[in-house]
């Protein structure tokens, strides 16, 4: 059984910034806390390479040239769009969407399309329909959870400088809203220098549960996108649009995400939507010269952006993405971030006595001379808490490889379908199983073989959503004799959906329970 696998998606670009993928296992190093790791997954990965897909389709009167048509109806690619319009202000957001505008143009008929929202108050699922695709980007304004009057501007504290207060208990950040709060609320009265102090550590309080509480929202939604996408087939990319934010009491929020991400072969790819910015002072800000802390507010602010990037890069180089910013160029960036990296690297492996205690554990990707390049992966994951009870990792198990559309062979499996049209309006499609037993580990017991063999056949329409599965168990207790004569005949199951006519896709999966699988692909076109 495969556990505790820790998977570390990697780009390597060169001084161009262009991805190669002509690398081997050999070339790669991997820490784990300054520890080297044994690799032992290893894969390099094209963008643009579709998964391989059966396509038969075995109804009275059907052609291959059908089978073919079916399978051009399922999508092969799918973007999601994340505006982060809690965080996106009226500056950024018209040229980022006037941007994305542009780049639906060059969207093909075998893509689908997304637009969610960090507020949730404007999402449209995926679909090929552009006018429909435009209409719900031009819905799209600024929706800050605070409402932008919840806050007092008196003192101006910033989430930022909210966070060196209360959390990182920084004296000078502390003294610099202080000094600001004596001035706006207490005319520079020296003797309300301990009143203006703990208004600024209450603004500070409410500051950092705002922005807590955005960061939280954020980071939710962008989990749900990943988990919609999860049972996608084809490729699967999310931009995330934002000018960043701060992240300092959900990093185990982002780490799990990510994680799901990467197991999911999601790439994340983050744009800036500030572009190209400098750190200007804001004409608006009233602190006093007299005051001395103009200097020290500007530094701040210059610290707070660079802040605000982290994360963005983050999300963007731990799933193998691209981070587009200090451009002001963004229909260039929507371009380039429609499309994962050409080439990326997927290196697993498992940690030696690896405790299971939650704790943080850094990574580090390095090539060996004479290998070169610019090295973007994750910087770490978290031990898993406690032992996994077994049947849930089964469970965990069956349910990514539905999920997926990777075609494995552990266990020789035919599949086939057969559809029958009652009416114009409703259709039975059944899907077959063979499945060739001599493959299977069985375990022998008081003169029986033992094995318990879940399949799975589920069903998706054509725009790649989860329409409907049937899961059975087979339960094997096979005396010798018996177990021969089904060595030579297999087994064979069916399964039966009551359907629109339309396009589908059949996924089939099967696993046994020392954790082989069998996972299959195949289209199906049932005619109006």
């Amino acid at each position: 059984m495969r556990v505790n696998l820790v998977e570390v998606r990697v780009v390597v670009r060169d001084a161009q910034g262009h991805a190669f993928g002509d690398l081997k296992q050999e070339n790669f190093q991997l820490l784990d806390n300054g520890k080297p790791q044994v690799i032992t997954r290893f894969s390099v990965e094209k963008a643009g390479v579709a998964p391989i897909v059966h396509r038969e389709n075995e109804a009275a009167g059907s052609t291959d040239k059908d089978s073919v048509e079916a399978a051009s109806l399922v999508p092969q690619r799918y973007i999601a769009y994340l505006f982060d319009d809690v965080h996106l202000t009226n500056a950024d957001l018209p040229t980022a969407r006037n941007a994305a505008a542009h780049q639906f143009e060059s969207l093909r008929p075998i893509d689908r399309t997304a637009i969610f929202t960090t507020s949730g108050q404007v999402q449209l699922d995926f679909t090929d329909d552009r006018p429909q695709l435009l209409a719900t980007l031009n819905r799209l304004i600024p929706r800050p959870i605070a409402g932008g009057s919840a806050l007092s501007n008196c003192p101006n504290i910033s989430y930022y400088l909210a966070d060196l207060i209360q959390n990182k208990n920084d004296p000078q950040a502390l003294q610099t809203a202080t000094l600001d709060a004596l001035h706006c609320a207490y005319s520079d009265d020296p003797a309300r220098l301990s009143s203006a102090q703990q208004l600024a550590r209450s603004t500070a309080l409410e500051e950092l549960n705002v922005g807590d509480h955005e960061t939280r929202v954020s980071l939710g939604v962008l989990q749900n996108v990943i988990r919609r996408m999860a049972g996608l087939p084809g490729e699967r990319t999310i931009i995330l649009v934002s000018p960043g934010f701060l992240n300092p009491d959900a990093l185990s929020q982002q780490t799990e995400l990510m994680e799901r991400a990467l197991h999911s072969n999601i790439v994340i790819n983050t744009l800036d939507a500030r572009g190209l910015y400098i750190n200007l002072p804001d004409a608006s800000d009233q602190r006093p010269a007299a005051a001395n802390i103009a200097g020290v507010a500007q530094r701040y602010l210059t610290l707070e952006n660079e802040a605000d990037d982290d994360i963005l890069a983050e999300l963007a180089y731990t799933t193998g993405g691209t981070f587009f910013h200090n451009n002001n160029d963004l229909r260039e960036g929507f371009q380039r971030l429609a499309s994962p990296p050409e080439y990326s690297y997927l290196l697993g492996f498992v940690p030696q006595q690896l405790k299971l205690d939650g704790k943080y554990h850094k990574l580090k990707v390095t090539l060996l001379a004479p290998a070169k390049g610019i090295v973007q992966a994750r910087k770490g994951y978290y031990a898993p808490k406690g032992a996994t009870d077994p049947s849930e990792l089964a469970k965990q198990a069956i349910e990514d490889a539905v999920l997926s559309r990777d075609e494995v062979r552990d266990i020789p499996v035919e599949l086939h379908t057969q559809f029958f049209k009652p009416d114009a309006n409703s259709a039975r499609l059944s899907v077959l199983v063979h499945l060739d037993v001599r493959h299977i580990h069985y375990r022998k017991t008081d003169g029986r073989n033992n094995d318990d063999v879940t399949v799975v056949s589920a069903l998706f329409d054509r725009n790649g959503n989860f329409v409907t599965g049937i899961q059975k168990i087979l339960q094997l207790h096979l005396k010798d004799d018996t177990l021969q004569r089904r060595l030579d005949s297999g087994i064979t199951l069916k399964s039966s959906f009551d359907v629109s006519p339309g396009s589908y896709l059949v996924r089939l999966v099967v696993r046994d329970q020392d954790g082989q699988l069998a996972a299959q692909n195949t289209a199906v076109e049932i005619p109006q």
